[in-house]
């Protein structure tokens, strides 16, 4: 029998290296995604005018991303077909070693006892679409750290790194079906 985790695709990276645009593109071509942590939670928290903000609580805003990764894990569970993540819970280690702060346990047995798929897209930093905005304050140099903290969690973790190619969207988005052997539904 498949585990459920085995339809659970992540495209993880960087900030800025188009992964968002690729899972609103798979979502456009009828599939179930799972928002990202990060930029809801910045919103929520600006909006509340709440500390959890990756500028003021680093600690507050890993946890609320483990909070977040957990409930987009289980609500997938509901969905019969695969379901593509923004981002899974390894992000939040990688997060948390980025800025140097201790990685709790609970936060390192989140993300060992609740998995995705064994191939894991990364999309690589890529300078020509880089952009800052109001919830992106990284510089590209933060966005190529980011990149390489999060991939080494995913390895460490035994997870199968497939890097997208920086082309197109739809391009990428052939490239992510026919690697995770999909088609558009």
């Amino acid at each position: 029998m498949q585990n459920d985790f085995d339809r659970f695709i992540v495209l993880t990276g960087g900030p800025g290296s188009g992964k968002t645009t690729l899972i609103e593109a798979l979502k456009a071509a009828g599939f179930a995604t799972a928002p990202e942590a990060g930029r809801g939670i910045i919103r929520d928290q600006v909006a509340i005018g709440g500390p959890a903000l990756p500028w003021q609580d680093q600690a507050l805003f890993a946890e609320l991303m483990l909070s977040w990764e957990l409930r987009s894990w289980h609500a997938a569970r509901a969905e019969p077909c695969p379901v593509f993540f923004d981002r899974g819970l390894p992000d939040t280690i990688g997060y948390l070693r980025l800025c140097g702060l201790p990685v709790p346990d609970h936060i390192k047995s989140a993300a060992t006892e609740f998995r995705y798929a064994r191939r894991v897209f990364i999309a690589p930093p890529w300078p020509e679409i880089f952009a800052q905005d109001e919830e992106r304050k990284q510089t590209f140099d933060e966005a190529e750290r980011t990149f390489q903290s999060v991939t080494s969690v995913y390895a460490e973790l035994g997870y199968e790194l497939v890097p997208l190619p920086l082309a197109p969207v739809d391009e990428r988005v052939r490239f992510v079906l026919g690697a995770a052997g999909l088609s558009r539904t």
